[in-house]
């Protein structure tokens, strides 16, 4: 039998994971102990992060978790970019984090997807590398969630397309080389059913950077407004078939809402830790906060909800790798994990007090970090809504 202390220093183990992501796990906390913080206020400051960074996360195999290995990925499951996610979560700077997982997780899986082999071998291994950095843009100035509404449009011209409109509010828009656009092609009026995805190279003519945006939170993610006026991309750099992308987006939508669950839970526990250090030090009449039975008892209410919340997400990665479609348990993720975030983040700048809303502390960042959880990749009323859908049959 296990003693206590062997018990603690086992606490998150899981049947779902193997050697190999406790491996990966060790990989990605050094990485981020030794070359994110002591750096990242520094990126909070300039707004991006290097691209040194990423290539050196390339070295390590972590741009590439599940993908080929012909092209330098490690092979790996859901289950290992939930591991990634959760660690980049706990390094208590969501923009580095959000950098990296739009990169791994919500662009370059368009082109693993669909990606022909010729598209494949062009640019799959410089994303892997993270030689080139990838973004996707869907959201436009005046469709969000509705991507029925999209205005962005896509021509035929003999051996091109040619791109107009402008999309907003896109993740590594700035500096990112290659770009996966949504754009509409068809003319049924069918909304889905005239969508198609581009890859379209950052060096294009009639691409153009519109403006940096400036952001409430993840300070150190590049997000740009980008425009398109009569751009031209060959034909064959249409990804998968025409007027079939919206399939393509949804696709990955499964993948996209584990990986923001895990960032959540995995910036939610690194607060609890915090503030758990916080409370049993810091003294207010003659006793730490942490003899005050409502901050303890506060604190284990949210530790046990985060522990729930986590063990969906694990559940629900664990039976993406079996090949289950699972749109009702992925939105219930997005949507609690989301909204969860943001509990937490309150309650840990409260019990801080007055430093907690102080700059110089993590849990200030992290609080206002955690805010888009519950808007980006789906708001949090849109993944309601798609539970609600698929609660009466």
């Amino acid at each position: 039998m296990n003693s206590p202390q062997d018990l603690s220093l086992n606490q998150n183990s899981t049947p779902y994971f193997t050697s190999d992501h406790e491996m990966l796990r060790d990989t990605i906390r050094r990485f981020v102990e030794e070359r994110v913080k002591p750096h990242a206020e520094q990126w909070e400051e300039d707004g991006y992060v290097p691209r040194q960074v990423l290539q050196e996360m390339g070295d390590l195999g972590l741009l590439g978790i599940r993908y080929d290995s012909d092209y330098g990925g490690s092979e790996l499951d859901t289950l290992a970019t939930v591991v990634l996610a959760e660690e980049l979560g706990r390094s208590t700077f969501g923009g580095f984090a959000i950098t990296v997982l739009v990169h791994t997780d919500m662009a370059s899986p368009h082109l693993a997807h669909a990606g022909n082999p010729e598209q494949l071998a062009k640019y799959m291994p410089d994303l892997i590398s993270g030689k080139k950095i990838a973004a996707v843009a869907m959201t436009e100035p005046d469709a969000g969630s509705d991507l029925a509404s999209m205005r962005t449009t896509a021509k035929r011209d003999g051996d091109f397309y040619v791109l107009n409109g402008a999309k907003t509010y896109i993740t590594n828009g700035v500096y990112g080389d290659v770009f996966f656009v949504a754009a509409k092609t068809g003319t049924s009026g069918r909304g889905h059913h005239d969508i198609s995805m581009f890859i379209v190279d950052k060096d294009t003519p009639g691409f153009s950077i519109a403006k940096p945006l400036k952001k409430h939170g993840w300070l150190s993610s590049d997000t740009a407004e980008l425009s398109f006026q009569d751009c031209r991309i060959p034909a064959s750099n249409l990804l998968g078939t025409e007027n079939k992308g919206f399939y393509s987006l949804v696709k990955n939508l499964q993948n996209e809402r584990i990986v923001m669950g895990a960032q959540a839970m995995g910036e939610a526990s690194k607060a609890i830790e915090l503030t758990l250090d916080w409370v049993t030090q810091r003294k207010a009449f003659g006793a730490t906060l942490w003899d005050k039975q409502a901050i303890r008892h506060r604190l284990a209410l949210l530790s046990a909800k985060v522990e729930a919340a986590r063990q969906l997400v694990y559940n629900t990665a664990w039976r993406d790798t079996q090949g289950q479609i699972l749109t009702k348990e992925v939105s219930m993720i997005k949507a609690l994990c989301g909204e969860l975030v943001n509990e937490v983040m309150y309650d840990c700048v409260q019990f801080h007090g007055g430093s907690g809303y102080m700059r110089e502390t993590a849990v200030e960042r992290m609080s206002r970090d955690a805010r888009v959880q519950a808007i980006a990749g789906g708001a949090t009323e849109v993944m309601l809504e798609e539970v609600a859908k698929r609660l009466v049959k």
